[in-house]
């Protein structure tokens, strides 16, 4: 929106919206519908980020993304690729903010992601929140070892690696594939993912 017309976002939104309503038979309805529900949430997510309480650590203390909308589409769409990405767009919510060094976070997103790709198989962000719990798995390899915590810290490792894997199987022509291969790379040379500027 930064270089396009002003509100054009909001306009888009509101014409992906009627899709639904004015031809509600349509075969793109599910995805009217879902597009619509993920402007609006890019744009408050945009103002939420912005908030101090945004570097909270718990997702309680910020407010969080309203979940109407991609509500709406997993219950009127059941079952279709738009239903599995809001869903996978809900996790928004329960992420931390901030993780401060410390492995609880970090273990609960990895959790979130791996029980979303477990969940729904066949979405088309199951590449994605692999990858995400994969980086997740990284981060927590230099976490526990600043704790000394050697023995969590190879787990976590095996995790990543494991999970780039997966990440890399379920790619496709996706450039989550890449990404898990420069991951799983990074891990397996002993290369930190966090707390190095990255």
């Amino acid at each position: 929106q930064r270089n396009g017309r002003r509100y054009a976002a909001q306009d888009a939104m509101r014409l992906y919206n009627e899709v639904p309503e004015l031809f509600p038979k349509s075969p793109l309805a599910g995805e009217a519908m879902y597009r619509s529900a993920d402007i609006r949430w890019q744009i408050e997510k945009a103002d939420v980020m912005s908030l101090p309480s945004a570097r909270e650590q718990e997702p309680y203390l910020r407010k969080g993304m309203n979940e109407e909308y991609f509500k709406k589409v997993i219950k009127k769409f059941p079952g279709t690729k738009w239903a599995y990405l809001a869903t996978f767009q809900l996790i928004d919510n329960k992420l931390c903010g901030d993780w401060q060094a410390q492995a609880k976070c970090p273990t609960k997103e990895a959790e979130i992601y791996e029980k979303y790709a477990a969940e729904y198989p066949q979405s088309p962000a199951v590449a994605q929140a692999l990858f995400q719990a994969a980086y997740r798995w990284s981060a927590l390899i230099e976490i526990y070892k600043s704790g000394e915590e050697a023995k969590k810290s190879d787990e976590a490792k095996g995790r990543a690696i494991a999970d780039a894997e997966k990440a890399i199987a379920q790619a496709g022509q996706t450039d989550w594939g890449p990404r898990a291969k420069r991951l799983q790379y990074m891990v397996q040379q002993g290369i930190p993912t966090y707390g190095n500027g990255q």
